[in-house]
């Protein structure tokens, strides 16, 4: 038996234990950092402590002090000369690590590395190093550390033309600029940022347990460069057609999130053609290959639409604004049924292949309905034949 008080009890204790634990988040102000922040506060954890460039030596010894769980993200990856790889990454670990062992801190440490391995040395090589200083201080002092070996990741608020193509990708398509491919057919492995927050959030605990693991992303996704940009090209090139993309794609889905995500807001609104005429309007709204045609049709009082039938194309009537009749009559057998519906209870209709149907607005004021699809509209071949009901 289902017992909502036992669920809302547990959700409470979750709240309670996530408001109680102290979560240091180095490198706040970075890409990975701002969207794990922002789901921590939406999951209760509000006592966190955030370490950025602005942060005072006195003030990370306080934090240092204070936390439960470290979640280091602080580095640098596009620095202006090799040495500065060692002294902000190693430097700034070591940095860390002695604040750590000068408190006695027994914690769950998330150390974000990388996989790559053989294209930017240094990088690597310090992030390396990284692993290595916090991997002892976790044996010395019984602390738990997961190290997370990241790829390209990709999201919403990473800063574009910096050190993600698929950001820069975004940007300068959604702005109308040019981007620019060497070579189409380098592999890429990606990870989308909800994702890594997912990972991370899962590996938080309370109960601190002796432990070194290494974590790679499960949801990763293999792909040239060459089919992201063409997939985000063809982002702009489909909202000019009404058209999304194939969200049943995930990563094409989260790929298609992340290029919204860059639009400048007074581009997020775009007028759509409504065909008027004296019976009323009917407006496409949504096309994809995925799941047919998405449009809004408006009757006025008294107006009669519809008196078709078709072989393969179904639809689905959804009355969100009057009073409606729908009509059908199986074209073989001749048999009649009507509905009445309306906006005070919302009811779908199904249209099925074989039933000639029309729609009768029987109310006084405008009646709008939600018609949906399964086929985008074919010219060529409408399947789409007149006979009234």
């Amino acid at each position: 038996m289902f017992n909502g008080n036992i669920l809302c009890a547990k959700e409470t204790e979750k709240m309670e234990e996530a408001d109680k634990l102290k979560i240091l988040v180095t490198g706040s102000n970075g890409f990975i950092a701002k969207n794990l922040i922002v789901e921590l506060r939406n999951k209760g954890y509000e006592n966190l402590l955030l370490c950025n460039r602005d942060t005072t030596p006195e003030k990370l010894e306080q934090y240092i002090e204070e936390c439960d769980v470290l979640i280091h993200l602080a580095g640098v990856n596009r620095p202006s000369s090799e040495e500065e790889y060692y002294i902000e990454n190693v430097g700034f670990t070591k940095k860390i690590v002695r604040l750590l062992k000068n408190n006695h801190k027994r914690i769950c440490i998330l150390f974000s590395s990388t996989i790559h391995t053989g294209r930017h040395k240094c990088y690597e090589e310090s992030k390396r190093q990284g692993e290595k200083i916090l991997q002892d201080y976790a044996k010395e002092s019984g602390s738990s550390l997961f190290i997370f070996r990241l790829p390209n990741v990709f999201g919403k608020w990473c800063r574009p033309n910096y050190n993600s193509v698929v950001a820069t990708f975004c940007y300068n398509i959604s702005h109308g600029l040019d981007i620019k491919v060497n070579d189409p057919d380098v592999q890429m492995n990606l990870v989308y940022i909800d994702d890594v927050v997912n990972e991370f959030l899962s590996v938080i605990v309370l109960e601190v347990e002796e432990i070194v693991k290494y974590v790679e992303i499960s949801h990763a996704y293999q792909i040239t460069v060459g089919e992201v940009a063409q997939a985000i090209i063809s982002f702009g090139q489909k909202h000019k057609r009404l058209e999304v993309p194939q969200v049943g794609n995930s990563l094409i889905k989260k790929l298609y999130s992340t290029y919204l995500s860059y639009v400048e807001p007074e581009n997020y609104r775009y007028e759509l053609k409504m065909n008027i005429d004296a019976r009323g309007s009917f407006t496409e709204f949504l096309h994809s290959q995925d799941f047919g045609q998405v449009s809004v049709n408006i009757a006025k009082p008294g107006i009669i639409k519809g008196n078709h039938w078709h072989h393969t194309k179904v639809e689905k009537f959804l009355v969100v604004k009057g009073i409606a009749s729908i009509k059908f009559r199986h074209m073989i057998t001749g048999k009649m049924v009507e509905y009445i519906v309306s906006d005070r209870k919302l009811e779908v209709v199904d249209i099925p292949v074989g039933y000639t149907h029309n729609i009768t607005n029987i109310g006084i004021e405008d009646l709008v309905t939600i018609m949906w699809a399964n086929e985008t509209f074919d010219r060529d071949r409408p399947d789409t034949y007149y006979e009234e009901v």
